[in-house]
């Protein structure tokens, strides 16, 4: 994959994230495609089906590993001609920092993303939010369904119940609990798939976006999380945003959000590299 020539941006490459498939991005693909981009919604490896036949078959989403994805999505962003924007939710949003973290990329966003190593905060909404497949030892093999009722909670909790059951009929599929414990237990794993190089100083420029009331990965996560690239002269910015859930891909209002997102990372990624790298002293 080549450098991008300045300015140059021709492709956004979207990750979804858990509970969710590439169907959660619809309405983001198609407005980032009527701006004249080229977007790119891979599924998880094996995910490339619908979300009923993912219901009636989990056994792909219980194949899931962090690890397994991440060399899946890589793969596919290597073989581009360019550097594409990189963005992705939730767990997406895990890989996209990863992603960042071995070189891709002119600029990535991670929305509302579940964190990397290091960060230590575990809100109770957050604990809650992952009983369903915490609960027992037994799901780090299986892919867990959320129920109207978890959905509620985890994903819809700024929404109507009416619109949330909507939500989870048309977008969520069962949960991959490997991937879940892979996240949750990355601080007592020395070799974890989550971690990442925090202090690299050449990787792409990178926006961590969280919302006020995200149950999943509330905004005290994305901060922590931002926190840990202080240690990084390239360039890391966090905005939160009030009243969205962790459903903000599709809750109402969903366009403000999609369009900070593409503007941000267009805006960084056609900064020269050196531009968006912190002077020596002091570092941030």
């Amino acid at each position: 994959m080549g450098a991008t020539p300045q300015g140059r941006i021709e492709t956004v490459v979207l990750i979804h994230g858990l509970w969710m498939t590439s169907r959660s991005w619809e309405r983001w693909a198609q407005r980032y495609t009527a701006r004249g981009l080229r977007v790119l919604t891979p599924a998880w490896p094996g995910m490339d089906r619908d979300v009923e036949s993912l219901r009636d078959d989990p056994t792909p989403i219980a194949e899931q590993s962090i690890a397994g994805i991440v060399e899946h999505y890589d793969g596919l962003i290597r073989a581009l001609p360019y550097p594409p924007i990189i963005m992705g939710h939730s767990f997406g949003g895990l890989i996209t920092q990863i992603l960042v973290d071995r070189g891709l990329g002119a600029a990535a966003v991670g929305v509302h993303s579940a964190q990397v190593k290091g960060v230590l905060k575990v809100p109770l909404s957050q604990l809650r939010s992952g009983f369903p497949i915490l609960r027992s030892p037994a799901n780090r093999h299986k892919a867990v369904p959320f129920t109207p009722d978890d959905f509620a909670y985890t994903f819809g909790n700024a929404m109507s119940r009416e619109d949330s059951d909507r939500a989870w009929q048309r977008y969520a599929v069962p949960g991959a609990g490997r991937v879940y414990f892979e996240g949750a237990f990355a601080n007592i794993d020395p070799r974890s798939p989550a971690r990442v190089d925090a202090g690299r100083d050449d990787r792409a420029p990178l926006l961590l976006m969280a919302g006020e009331v995200d149950h999943v990965v509330p905004p005290s996560v994305v901060r922590a999380n931002a926190t840990l690239y202080q240690k990084s002269r390239a360039l890391t910015a966090y905005q939160e945003f009030p009243g969205r859930s962790h459903f903000t891909v599709g809750q109402d209002g969903w366009e403000a959000i999609a369009d900070y997102a593409l503007d941000w990372a267009l805006r960084a990624a056609a900064l020269p590299r050196e531009a968006t790298i912190a002077s020596e002293s002091p570092r941030r």
